[in-house]
């Protein structure tokens, strides 16, 4: 029996499926702070420190949580993103596009690579439509506050989990792995079976993987960052644009049906390239392998 294709949606998630930073909705004003006030901060130290920005603004977090008393764990950032403010459609795309999908015969797998955190995605009511959530997450000591930065995904290592999904290697441990040689038939994800969904600069090297390689590379904007958005479509870094918008009908849920149904075919057509292929090793006629 032929293994079904599968196609994979990798997704940004601030601005890309939800209004704006997931820290701004809760936790930065749990401090007291305004978001710029907050950001402004963080920027300044990484800045002053010559440091990794997202680094500096997990540095941040704990520092401020510990300075005010705030005990900074996993379910404190959790509530946070209780408050989250989702683009609309956004809950029901999900369990719409894998039905589409399996309609045609293909397995739509959903990830998030992010330079948010984690924890708060988590609590944002749709943790559970990805197989793999790729973003910013803390190490928590043995008293369960955060201690540490687990994971930082910053704007260029976005890619790095590009490859992971790829190549079937989800565990961000499995580094050698990630690493070794593997032959293009045998990776679980092709690359011309990727979706990619971001907003703007901070996606571009995930965009630019999906435009050389031969997946799709989709923008989304609000009216503010629109005119952003038009520039990466006309710099040739995306393939489509569209507003924010996950519902049903829209220009970009028909256009994603569009390119689903794009990878069904030439799936199709590359799986009949290699049963005749086999049918020739095998002696029999190629005449009479099926597609369907």
């Amino acid at each position: 029996m032929t293994k079904r294709p599968i196609v994979a949606f990798l997704y940004d998630f601030d601005k890309t499926l939800c209004t704006t930073d997931m820290e701004d909705y809760a936790f930065i004003p749990s401090l007291g702070y305004t978001p710029s006030e907050f950001w402004a901060k963080a920027n300044g130290f990484g800045y002053e420190n010559k440091m990794d920005g997202l680094l500096a603004y997990m540095y941040t977090m704990i520092r401020e949580c510990a300075a005010q008393g705030i005990r900074l764990d996993r379910d404190y950032l959790i509530r946070s993103g209780e408050a989250i403010e989702l683009f609309p459609g956004v809950r029901e795309w999900f369990a719409r596009i894998t039905a589409y999908g399996a309609d045609l015969g293909v397995d739509v797998e959903h990830y998030v690579i992010s330079s948010g955190l984690r924890e708060i995605i988590e609590g944002s009511g749709i943790a559970h439509e990805f197989k793999q959530i790729y973003a910013c997450e803390f190490y928590y000591d043995e008293s369960g506050l955060a201690a540490w930065p687990k994971l930082d995904v910053n704007f260029t290592n976005k890619t790095q989990f590009v490859y992971r999904i790829n190549k079937g290697i989800l565990d961000i441990a499995r580094d050698k792995e990630l690493n070794d040689s593997m032959p293009d038939d045998s990776k679980r994800v092709p690359f011309t079976n990727m979706v990619y969904v971001g907003d703007g600069l901070s996606d571009v090297p995930c965009m630019k993987m999906m435009r050389a390689y031969g997946g799709q590379a989709v923008a989304v904007y609000q009216k503010s960052n629109r005119a952003g958005v038009e520039k990466l479509l006309q710099d040739g870094r995306v393939d489509f644009i569209f507003p924010a918008d996950y519902r049903e009908g829209t220009e970009f849920d028909k256009t994603v049906h569009n390119i689903l149904r794009k990878m069904a075919v030439s799936d199709a057509l590359s799986e009949k390239n290699a049963e005749q292929l086999r049918a020739i090793g095998q002696g029999d006629d190629p005449d009479q392998v099926m597609l369907f």
